[in-house]
């Protein structure tokens, strides 16, 4: 698969995703600000879980895991 393959399928499955879980139009929405607005991916990272405690964190991503095997690597220690 080439890279420009690849990166097709990504944002096809991105769209897909945020389809489902936004609705159309709040999709429209969110890629619309993306756009427009002057986003900083690593500080939006940084930011992102600061309202989760370690536990919560961690449970989401044990959750994640189970509901998703074929991501989860072969080393992975599942809580």
């Amino acid at each position: 698969m080439t890279d420009n393959m690849q990166t097709s399928a990504i944002m096809t499955a991105g769209m897909r995703l945020l389809r489902e879980n936004l609705g159309s139009v709040e999709c429209e929405i969110f890629i619309a600000n993306i756009k427009q607005n002057r986003f900083d991916y690593t500080e939006w990272r940084e930011n992102l879980y600061e309202d989760m405690s370690l536990d919560e964190l961690l449970n989401s991503a044990a959750t994640h895991m189970k509901k998703h095997p074929e991501l989860t690597p072969k080393n992975a220690i599942i809580i």
